[in-house]
């Protein structure tokens, strides 16, 4: 029973749940940016160029959000949504 114990489980969540997850994240920071009265693909392209927060306003927890998406996932999702594939 103690070896059993001591065994790790893991989880992994599948890819289809981590792009629902990223896209509601994404929604909301920018539902956030664009109540604020900034251009939120401007301020998005600058979070994702440079990873600076100040790009993402405080209101509505967005910078918080936005840390919670991995750049490179995201990239990957983006080039992937934009070539259809």
């Amino acid at each position: 029973m103690k070896d059993e114990m001591s065994k790790t489980i893991t989880f992994s969540i599948r890819e289809e749940e981590r792009d629902k997850e990223r896209k509601l994240l994404l929604r909301t920071v920018y539902d956030a940016l664009s109540e604020k009265g900034y251009n939120p693909i401007n301020q998005l392209v600058g979070y994702v160029l440079t990873e600076d927060p100040t790009y993402i306003t405080n209101y509505k927890n967005a910078r918080g959000l936005i840390r919670r998406i991995d750049r490179d996932e995201l990239m990957a999702a983006l080039l992937k949504e934009y070539l259809e594939l």
